[in-house]
């Protein structure tokens, strides 16, 4: 799990025109929480921010003002629905050791069956709990071989190790539905209805 580094600063201005103001600073505004201790609301270097969140659940070392380090791994992330920039980010504090809960992306490899099967994600992420410091960035599932009506279960998902499962082991993670098939067009079973009356 890699460790990304970042100064931030406190910051005291509020509301919609200051996170305008820090926005157009090239930085975004954010909010530090967790073990029971105030918020800390921050502002983080932009750039740099959304390079560190393309990385799930990335560990985020924080410079705070030059005097404080800090650990947290990204709760919420606020994008522009347009434009896509960051608008706002919620941080949660942890420590080396401590077990976070946390959900991370599934990936597959493999070919299905043959027969046009498509392959539906009921859950693209997965919950797990981790320790803060190593949590994984991804699990790879083989869905090499798998027919219509098969189903990946989270019990029957290797996690690495020192992590656990935060979901029923029951729950369907993957399945593979049937190809339907295609309806011919409705011009042509007119057709065919009436040249079976004829």
């Amino acid at each position: 799990m890699s460790e990304v580094k970042l100064a931030a600063q406190t910051r005291t201005e509020f509301g919609k025109g200051a996170a305008r103001r820090i926005r157009r600073d090239a930085k975004v505004p954010g909010v530090l929480y967790g073990h029971g201790s105030d918020p800390i609301h921050l502002t983080l270097p932009g750039h740099d921010l959304l390079l560190a969140l393309r990385t799930p659940n990335v560990l985020i070392s924080l410079d705070i003002d030059g005097k404080t380090n800090e650990l947290a791994i990204p709760k919420s992330v606020q994008r522009d629905p347009i434009k896509g920039f960051l608008e706002h980010v919620d941080l949660l504090l942890v420590k080396r050791g401590e077990k976070v809960t946390v959900e991370i992306p599934v990936h597959t490899e493999g070919e299905l069956a043959a027969g046009g099967n498509l392959l539906e994600h009921v859950l693209n992420a997965l919950p797990v709990e981790a320790e803060a410091t190593h949590i994984p960035e991804a699990v790879t599932v083989s869905v090499e071989g798998l027919e219509a009506g098969a189903s990946v279960l989270a019990k029957d998902i290797v996690l690495p190790s020192g992590v656990t499962l935060a979901v029923e082991e029951d729950a369907v993670v993957l399945q593979v539905l049937a190809a339907q098939a295609e309806e011919a067009p409705a011009g042509e079973e007119a057709a065919g209805e009436e040249a079976a009356e004829a």
